[in-house]
């Protein structure tokens, strides 16, 4: 089924602005939330301000819609109490709203630092379990979740994607395996929207040849990349993230922050 009515909360950022413009013309009406400013609404939007703290303001923001994709929230590392008030408690309340309006899918944008404190000679899939690199990547992990518990017991279809690193083009050698450009985001969030599906946790990459993640569940339900990282690998190749630390483990440089000295428990 496809969805006609979107929400997009987190619409005021870089992703959401790219999906603003790709889905513009797609749906009957396009919902866009942001707790900052955007332009003004075009033809087949709505622009409407959210805390998604506020959780009876999200409950009348979902109300109407047949699908949420869900990019609000802190997308940096950050104190506790700033992840627990909007990550946390927005995600919660994100959920609440839906299943009270009726919402049929949920697309929640997770991400590959849920899963960064695995070493870069793992390969990885949809089914891994969390072990999150930062207290960022530890909300990501609790909004799969809570994915999971609004899917089984309230219907409602959650596809949560692991985003790599969704960039115009790779910018250093790790993002030659984490990549994602802008059109196979654009591919695999229509596949959200579209594909039969109850509880799905895939990675959001390119088709890269150094990719650390097994994504066919996403191929499974259609998502058809057409980019490869490889194709910047003599440009971008040579180009080493901050430390060694931040090479060996899939997160990059969200691990050496706070890490432990005793990195023996952590291999």
């Amino acid at each position: 089924m496809t969805s006609k009515r979107i929400l997009i909360t987190g619409a005021a950022g870089r992703l959401g602005t790219i999906l603003r413009h790709s889905l513009a013309g797609r749906s009957e009406r396009l919902r866009l939330s942001d707790i900052v400013p955007m332009e003004p609404a075009r033809d087949g939007e709505e622009i409407v301000t959210c805390d998604i703290a506020d959780a009876a303001s999200v409950q009348r923001l979902c109300e109407g819609v047949d699908a949420v994709i869900h990019l609000g929230g802190i997308p940096h590392e950050a104190g506790w109490s700033e992840m627990l008030r909007t990550n946390i408690a927005g995600t919660v309340n994100l959920y609440e709203g839906a299943r009270h309006a009726g919402v049929e899918r949920v697309i929640f944008a997770s991400s590959n630092h849920a899963t960064g404190m695995y070493p870069n000679d793992r390969m990885l899939s949809g089914a891994s379990p969390p072990r999150p690199d930062s207290r960022y990547g530890l909300t990501k992990a609790f909004g799969e979740d809570v994915a999971a518990l609004y899917a089984y017991k309230h219907g409602i279809r959650s596809f949560c994607v692991r985003i790599g690193s969704c960039l115009p083009k790779p910018d250093n050698r790790r993002a030659l395996s984490t990549w994602l450009s802008h059109d196979d985001f654009v591919r695999l969030i229509q596949v959200g929207l579209t594909a039969d599906y109850v509880h799905e946790i895939v990675y959001g990459v390119s088709r890269n040849t150094r990719s650390w993640w097994d994504n066919s569940a996403a191929y499974r339900l259609g998502y058809e990349p057409l980019d490869d990282a490889e194709a910047y690998a003599a440009e971008v190749g040579s180009i080493e993230l901050e430390t060694a630390l931040s090479g060996r483990y899939q997160g990059g440089n969200f691990v050496p922050e706070e890490f432990s000295s005793r990195e023996e428990w952590l291999g």
